[in-house]
């Protein structure tokens, strides 16, 4: 497992945050049953940068909390089956690690949106990452029915690793 996490906010939101992702990362991979040893990268920045990348890759002019990249498309969301076959470019060519993709966390939503849900920063960060794990591994919520999965996957992903609505630990 190879998680990258960069940290570019002037601040720090959440203590202890490279375990928190660590442990959600590997929970999500888990939950889905990942057989690879995987890659993912994390930037943890502000409304800004990521107002700035939400307008130039999706073309909405607005902060959002979090951006998924995903690196290799899924037939069907978490269908690991044939990607060596399908998306064998999807594969570190040294290491041999899936490399699942990028996330992209507001630190300014993190701290606007527990205060607005009433749980800790901790919790929110850890739903972030949870979410985004579930679009790199192909899942999406466009549509109702896919979003009550994701919304089940997500609370479960979260239930495992301990952080409940309350937020703590």
């Amino acid at each position: 497992m190879n998680i990258e996490i960069e940290y570019t906010y002037p601040e720090i939101v959440v203590p202890d945050y490279e375990t928190i992702i660590k442990r959600v990362v590997e929970a999500a991979l888990d939950y889905e049953k990942c057989p690879y040893e995987s890659q993912v990268y994390v930037l943890l920045t502000d409304n800004e940068e990521i107002h700035e990348i939400n307008r130039e890759h999706r073309k909405i002019d607005r902060p959002t909390d979090v951006l998924s990249f995903p690196m290799v498309t899924y037939l069907t969301p978490a269908d690991f089956s044939d990607l060596e076959e399908r998306e064998p470019d999807g594969f570190h060519p040294e290491t041999g690690e899936l490399i699942l993709g990028d996330i992209l966390i507001s630190m300014d939503k993190v701290k606007e949106q527990a205060n607005e849900y009433g749980h800790s920063t901790v919790r929110e960060l850890a739903f972030l990452v949870a979410h985004s794990m579930l679009h790199l591994m192909g899942y999406d919520h466009m549509e109702e029915d896919e979003r009550k999965v994701m919304e089940e996957k997500q609370e479960e992903i979260l239930k495992n690793c301990g952080y409940v609505r309350e937020g703590n630990v």
